[in-house]
């Protein structure tokens, strides 16, 4: 068995589009009209267009607000993206206007950093140490 699709809800599709393309750097896979306003809309990492795909999930769902909402005020991730080298990628951010939550700092076996999507969740970076 191996993970396909994985996803994050979001407020608006093509606001979550515009971050996750063009500020993480994530490449669309698939952006199908689904009827009604809905897309079936995945993005791959740049690095491997044929791995996992990141769905970008309208949160219309009514158990989707409290539940994104519960996970922002504890400060939980809804994702958790790999990085190589998180200085370099928290200063890239930074300077494209993202605002962090939790700086770059020790994990134990990982360095991470928490930010702000701008479509309702905090998503992590991880670099492993060597």
């Amino acid at each position: 068995m191996k993970i396909y699709v994985t996803s994050v809800f979001v407020d608006n599709q093509a606001e979550a589009l515009n971050f996750y393309r063009d500020i993480l750097g994530f490449d669309v896979k698939h952006d199908i009209d689904l009827g009604g306003g809905a897309r079936w809309l995945t993005l791959v990492s740049p690095d491997d267009g044929q791995g996992i795909e990141l769905l970008l999930e309208p949160s219309s769902h009514p158990a989707v607000g409290p539940y994104k909402s519960a996970l922002v005020a504890d400060g939980i991730p809804a994702a958790s993206f790999m990085v190589d080298d998180i200085a370099a990628e928290y200063k890239r951010l930074v300077d494209l206007g993202v605002v962090f939550t939790v700086p770059p700092m020790d994990g134990g076996a990982v360095m991470m950093a928490v930010f702000d999507d701008t479509c309702g969740n905090l998503i992590q970076i991880v670099q492993f140490k060597a």
